[in-house]
């Protein structure tokens, strides 16, 4: 039976039982920033579990069946093995007071053992712990079914579920197994969990089950991994045959979540789930041009992605080749810390993958701090995309002088995590070649991936570096600057400045200027991006 067939077999049978079919609701969560994706099946009925929607209403049932296109990046450096996914569809049937344990239990049992025509392993259940009860309700509904059902029992670990995001709808779960593999979770809505993890009883008791194509297909098919059904075979042989069965399992799987995300009209960016959507681009053209294949997702926002990261690409393999740090590559050239490992191996060198997580682990601590200061100059937040653009400020400044001259003075800055917007003396507009050659220059400048340092001086001292600042302001007695370069002497780029910064300009990605134009009498403004 392929996929498309579960689909269609498992929504009809929850249509013919009195349920209302309700489509995917968007990867992207809608009224829920506490998650990057939706994860689960449940995710847009959260309302109609707390009561503050109706269903009956909305759906005309109180009884709902859905196929949820969901993604979970907490595994994308599992993928690759058996069994990890990113991109995943979910098989849900809902409840929110229509029906109780003994009808989700029958359901479930019905569609796997008839439907499907699986033989059931073993369920599992709710063993109980301090505060909420074993469950022995659907122990008991288990062998009402199936006198000879084997049933073992767990704890809050593996038996109790949710809630998505920081807080919501849980409660304990029986699991069904099919050849060794859990097929399908219900889970028995009864609690309200509190941001402070406290439990509360909810009004109205609610059904929530997922079960996952890709492994219902993988019993179903009779194969022994998901990337040998119908959903991932066709990909898969479609790349050459010298490539390692591991790349290809990423490759598929990078491609359906890829696909997904561009069908949520998502983009390519340095943050949030543009960033998640590039970072599995790059993966899967790393690979492309590791194993010599030209693997052809029908976008053209996928093709322009190729055309930049090719750009770099060159470059971080010279990296690679002159022996920098396996973070800088990551951070400044996408390259996945694995293929590092990869291209070392064949070269005979190793890559110490504890400094490495150390290093990341220290990045994500100094931006995280950097964040949370207060300072002046321009910066409206502190999100990780505004200390970026703040960074790139810098640039652009010290750019304008390469090729406007020493007219150029700084007036005033803003950012956003959008945008940055620079304002500068200057008596003209400037030309598309000027702008063209600023951009070159920036661009030039993150691909050379400098690191980003700070020096405390004392004033006296600090002027003397010739470091840029604004002449009319009055600085304190000692003064912060940050320098772009190996040396505060060599830097490319000096500034009186509270910061933060990022730790090194490769982290910037793509400089783009958007607009130029008069700001007020002998005075210019840029608008500028990140990509």
């Amino acid at each position: 039976m392929d996929s498309a067939q579960i689909r269609q077999k498992f929504l009809k049978f929850f249509e013919e039982r009195g349920h209302a079919v309700v489509p995917s609701s968007s990867l992207v969560p809608e009224g829920d920033s506490s998650v990057l994706f939706t994860t689960a099946g449940m995710q847009q009925f959260k309302p109609y579990y707390l009561g503050s929607k109706d269903p009956i209403k909305d759906f005309g049932s109180k009884n709902t069946v859905s196929i949820q296109k969901s993604m979970r990046t907490s595994d994308i450096d599992e993928v690759g093995d058996e069994s990890h996914l990113t991109f995943f569809e979910m098989l849900g049937n809902f409840s929110f007071g229509g029906y109780w344990k003994k009808e989700a239990i029958e359901y479930a049992h019905e569609f796997i053992t008839k439907e499907m025509g699986l033989k059931i392993d073993y369920v599992t259940v709710f063993e109980g712990e301090e505060g909420v009860p074993e469950d022995t309700e659907s122990a008991e509904i288990w062998k009402s079914i199936d006198s000879e059902i084997v049933i073992k029992k767990a704890g809050r670990k593996d038996n109790f579920w949710g809630p998505t995001g920081e807080e919501g709808p849980c409660g304990p779960t029986t699991e069904i197994y099919v050849n060794g593999l859990e097929i399908w979770n219900i889970v028995f809505n009864e609690y309200y969990q509190d941001k402070a993890k406290k439990l509360t009883k909810l009004e109205k008791l609610g059904i929530d089950t997922g079960m996952g194509l890709e492994r219902l297909a993988m019993v179903s098919q009779n194969v022994s991994t998901l990337f040998e059904t119908d959903l991932f075979a066709n990909i898969i042989s479609r790349l050459p045959d010298e490539v390692p069965i591991r790349i290809k399992r990423i490759v598929a799987d990078h491609t359906r979540a890829i696909e997904a995300m561009l069908g949520e009209n998502l983009q390519p960016s340095n943050k949030d789930q543009g960033y998640v959507l590039r970072r599995l681009i790059r993966r899967v053209l790393m690979y492309e041009n590791k194993y010599v294949f030209k693997y052809v997702i029908n976008s053209e926002v996928f093709d322009s992605e190729r055309k930049k990261f090719n750009e770099t690409l060159g470059s971080g393999l010279k990296q690679f080749e002159r022996g920098v740090d396996p973070f800088i590559l990551f951070t400044t050239y996408g390259f996945p810390i694995e293929l590092t490992e990869e291209i070392a191996k064949e070269k005979g060198v190793a890559v110490d993958r504890k400094k490495f997580d150390e290093d990341f682990k220290q990045h994500q601590e100094i931006s995280k701090a950097g964040m949370e200061q207060k300072f002046k100059g321009g910066l409206g937040g502190h999100s990780d995309m505004e200390v970026k653009l703040h960074t790139a400020t810098h640039l652009l400044h010290q750019a304008l002088h390469d090729v406007l001259g020493d007219e150029v003075g700084q007036k005033g800055s803003n950012i956003t995590p959008e945008r940055l917007r620079f304002d500068f003396s200057f008596p003209r507009k400037m030309t598309e070649e000027e702008k063209k050659r600023v951009e070159e220059i920036v661009n030039k400048k993150i691909a050379a991936a400098l690191p980003v340092q700070h020096s405390v001086l004392q004033k006296e001292e600090a002027l003397k570096t010739g470091a840029r600042h604004f002449f009319d302001q009055k600085y304190p007695d000692e003064v912060s600057i940050y320098y772009i370069g190996e040396s505060l002497e060599s830097a490319y780029s000096k500034e009186f400045c509270g910061g933060p910064h990022v730790a090194n300009i490769g982290e910037l990605g793509h400089f783009r200027i958007t607009n130029e134009e008069s700001s007020s009498a002998g005075v210019r403004r840029i608008k500028a991006v990140l990509e």
